[in-house]
């Protein structure tokens, strides 16, 4: 045993959903909303990352021929078009029925280009170049992101995608550019096809390219090479005019063998709410996952707890129980006790409004070291009923125990009967002077959330629901990161 084993039910709050293979009638233990403030944060870092990755942004080579009056007929090329700067002033995200649309509204756009021009008279051939710079004005684009449950996978697909140029304006510098405007201007109508083109492809492309990204998240999460966490999208996405939902397995499994949990049939995409309505995202998460975390560990038989060292060592000297078991004395005067703690059975963890509350059934051996020999001289049955509360600081959960109630009864004894309302009190004692506080203590360091692309969660609050946990928060920015360049 040990502050793991206390910590259990807060590992859940750590999650990042990702993504793994469905299996039939599984039910989502986890689900995941995306409030109105929290679709508008997502939209805007995804413009702003696929406006980074797609600058500079190379045009296809555009070339004409012309016949001009008085001077014939002309070939003209413009080559080197890049799209060095794109700005959105404004958009809008709304889920729908088949996806989430984004459009950008009066964006606009600087290119650049070299032209060139050549035509040949009976006398000679008269050629120039230089360059041009075009504002792009009044851009509308649009994209309607589909998103589905194919197999406990999240799909992306572009489902529609365009980009509208209202007008643009054409600066000639270099050669005699002054003379050839009015030639350039025979490109305006390519170019704005150029550039509609470009940016459709591109966007759809960044599209396919980020279901790719999807796909390639690990199918489950480890922790510790003791379980593995199932991230099967057993709901959605639903989307409302307002939200995204999605509901994940989120049940907890040992590596090896796997461990078998009980099934919640109720949604929980429609339960659980946050009193703060502007918070970006919320999290709720069922008891089940916390209790399948339990058995998973405890399958593991790594809940145990040996205690040898305490603050209060005299605690752990039979001089000290002498009153309480006088027979322990008699037979091991002033000699050193240590006490296995051994957890019989997967904790209990229920969450109930006021909080959360987990039952434990522990074996107490009590030992006496004598000359060196550990001796087991009593097993003493417990049964524990203890309070706790979960909280989030900046990028750390943390919490605390207390204990609620202590049932204890001997189990076996090799000094006789012992006044187990004595023991019980000592006992209750150590429990809450120098274990729970030694728990608390590291609880109250808590653990580190985990990042999501350098994003995770701010001013995060918990509420604590019938049979669930439900985490509202906002979501931001935890260090400079620099994004994979997966729109190119």
């Amino acid at each position: 045993m040990g502050p793991r084993v206390f910590f259990i039910f807060l590992i859940p709050l750590l999650l990042i959903s990702s993504s793994t293979h469905a299996e039939s009638g599984e039910d989502g233990f986890i689900s995941f909303g995306i409030s109105e403030k929290g679709l508008e944060f997502a939209k805007d870092l995804l413009i702003n990352t696929a406006i980074s990755s797609l600058i500079p942004l190379q045009l296809p080579e555009i070339e004409q021929t012309a016949r001009i009056p008085l001077v014939g007929k002309v070939h003209m090329v413009l080559s080197d078009i890049v799209i060095y700067q794109v700005n959105v002033p404004t958009s809008i995200v709304q889920p729908g029925e088949i996806g989430v649309t984004i459009v950008a509204s009066g964006a606009t756009a600087n290119l650049s280009f070299q032209w060139s021009y050549s035509y040949t008279t009976w006398l000679f051939e008269i050629s120039d170049s230089g360059v041009a710079y075009v504002q792009v004005e009044g851009m509308e684009i649009g994209l309607t992101l589909g998103l589905k449950n194919q197999q406990g996978t999240l799909r992306l697909s572009p489902q529609d995608c365009g980009c509208y140029v209202n007008y643009i304006s054409i600066q000639l510098n270099g050669g005699a550019s002054w003379l050839y405007q009015g030639i350039v201007d025979y490109f305006e109508d390519d170019i704005i096809s150029a550039v509609e083109d470009t940016i459709t492809n591109k966007v759809t492309d960044a599209v396919i390219q980020l279901d790719s990204v999807f796909q390639s998240f690990p199918k489950e999460i480890n922790f510790g090479n003791i379980s593995n966490l199932n991230v099967t999208i057993t709901e959605g996405p639903t989307m409302t005019p307002t939200s995204l939902l999605i509901g994940i397995n989120g049940l907890f499994t040992q590596i090896a063998p796997k461990v078998t949990s009980s099934h919640y049939t109720n949604s929980l995409l429609s339960t659980g709410s946050c009193n703060d309505k502007e918070k970006m995202v919320r999290i709720s998460v069922h008891e089940n996952v916390i209790n399948s975390a339990s058995m998973a560990y405890f399958n593991t038989n790594k809940m145990y707890w040996i205690v040898d060292d305490l603050p209060d060592q005299k605690i752990l000297n039979t001089a000290e129980w002498r009153f309480i078991i006088p027979k322990l004395y008699k037979e091991f005067p002033n000699d050193d006790m240590t006490l296995n703690f051994i957890i019989l059975s997967p904790p209990i963890i229920k969450i109930e409004n006021e909080g959360i509350i987990a039952f434990l059934n522990s074996d107490v051996i009590i030992n006496v070291v004598d000359a060196g020999e550990v001796i087991q001289v009593a097993c003493i049955s417990m049964e524990i009923e203890a309070s706790g509360f979960a909280g989030i600081l900046l990028s750390t959960v943390n919490g605390g125990i207390s204990l609620s109630k202590l049932t204890m009864s001997l189990k076996w004894s090799k000094i006789g009967n012992l006044h187990m309302l004595l023991v019980q009190s000592v006992m209750s004692r150590l429990l809450k002077s120098i274990i729970i506080p030694v728990v608390n203590l590291r609880l109250r360091v808590g653990y580190s959330l985990p990042d999501f692309q350098g994003y995770g969660l701010q001013n995060a609050s918990i509420i604590y629901d019938d049979s669930k946990i439900v985490v509202c928060s906002d979501v931001a920015r935890v260090f400079e990161y620099i994004p994979d360049r997966i729109l190119l």
